[in-house]
This record gives structure tokens, sequence and C-alpha cells, in this order.
């Protein structure tokens, strides 16, 4: 394997993921309004769930309902990124592929919904 093609090991390949992710979380929350408000979703309801007086499974539900907005939110502007840079122009296919990842991100909102709703109201 020649030195171009030399792949991180070990410790060394978690880092590189690590400084990756890293890069990847900061250009979303420069370049993306949606994840930007889905971040402060987090912060402000996360922390408005440490005041409430249930389980700690119950917190972790309602912190994960969360965070799996994000993830989707992450997975969608991957899918968006993706389209636009194989091509700009206006396709059917890639307006598809961009409503169903928008598509996604709202049914990760639903779930998070009635997360929430279940632990509040039925908690």
């Amino acid at each position: 394997m020649s030195n171009q093609t030399k792949r991180h090991t070990g410790l060394a390949r978690i880092w590189q993921a690590t400084l990756n992710s890293r890069r990847a979380l900061v250009w979303l929350v420069r370049n993306e309004s949606a994840f930007r408000q889905e971040l402060f979703l987090l912060i402000v309801l996360g922390a408005a769930s440490l005041t409430l007086d249930i389980s700690a499974l119950q917190r972790c539900a309602l912190l994960v309902s969360l965070l799996v907005i994000l993830l989707v939110e992450i997975l969608n502007t991957a899918i968006e990124t993706t389209i636009d840079r194989i091509d700009t122009a206006q396709h059917p296919m890639s307006g598809l592929a961009k409503d169903l990842g928008s598509a996604a991100v709202f049914v990760s909102l639903v779930i998070a919904g009635l997360v929430w709703i279940s632990v509040l109201l039925f908690g």
C-alpha cells in the first residue's frame, strides 16, 4: 500500500473519525439553518427535561427522541449535498430524493412529539 492510500488504524482511525465528525458538525451549525433550529430545540427541551419529575429512563427517551431529529437532519443534509454535487440541474428524481429526506425529518419530529406527549401526559 502506498503512502497516498495508507489508512489510519486503531486509535489513530478513531481520532481521525472524531475530527471528521467535528468538522461536519461545525459545518452544519454554520451552514444549515434547520440543523441550528433543531439543535436549539435539543438544548432548550433537553434542559427542560432536567427539571421534570420523571425517571431516568423517561428522561433518556425524551433526549434520545431529540437526538434522532438531529440524526435524521444530518442524513437529510448528506442526501441533499450529494444530489447537489452530482448535478444542480432540476430533475424529478433529485427532487424526489430531497423530498424523501425532508419527509424523514418530518417523521422524526412526529416521533419526538409522540414520545414527549406520552411521557408528559402518561409518564
